[in-house]
């Protein structure tokens, strides 16, 4: 544990850390409410956070004078990679493949065909986890663009493949 932020004798101090230029107490009189801010938050920012709270010769509140709070920075996936695996011909089998390199929580993938018919897809043809398509026996109209959405609640990303078979 590191200490981030003090206030003793009424003096507010922002210890030297990477939170130093991005953290400090939400109203400027600390009474009741010590809350504090961090700015432009990342996700190493995520963290367990705690608080002390000590009064001189106060002996009433042994015990009670620690708050905890649990800090988890979500993260939108990045701009995933759309990839097709196999030979597009007819008859053949092929798996798109949909992979983003970050986000957290970890996004789920949904594919779906856009050109030149919508067309949606189930398990266990499509895996939401692994974000990926595989299409079996290939036929001519099963050619179009094949688009990939990352997603988690934190944001979405896509990316396409066009499947000429």
């Amino acid at each position: 544990p590191m200490q981030i932020l003090t206030y003793l004798d009424g003096v507010a101090k922002v210890e030297e850390t990477e939170l130093k230029p991005r953290v400090g107490f939400l109203y400027p009189v600390l009474t009741h409410n010590i809350s504090l801010f961090i700015n432009a938050t990342r996700e190493r920012d995520s963290g367990q956070y705690m608080c002390t709270v000590n009064v001189v010769d106060d002996t009433s509140s042994l015990g009670k004078n620690v708050g905890i709070i649990n800090l988890t920075v979500l993260v939108p996936p990045a701009a995933p990679a759309c990839r097709l695996h196999g030979s597009p011909t007819v008859g053949a089998n092929v798996t798109l493949s949909c992979a983003s390199e970050k986000g957290k929580p970890p996004p789920t993938y949904q594919w779906q065909r856009t050109a030149p018919t919508l067309q949606v897809f189930f398990p266990p043809a499509q895996d939401r986890a692994k974000g990926t398509l595989k299409l079996t026996n290939l036929s001519l109209d099963m050619a179009g663009l094949y688009v990939c959405v990352a997603e988690n609640r934190a944001g979405s990303a896509e990316c396409s493949v066009v499947l000429e078979v």
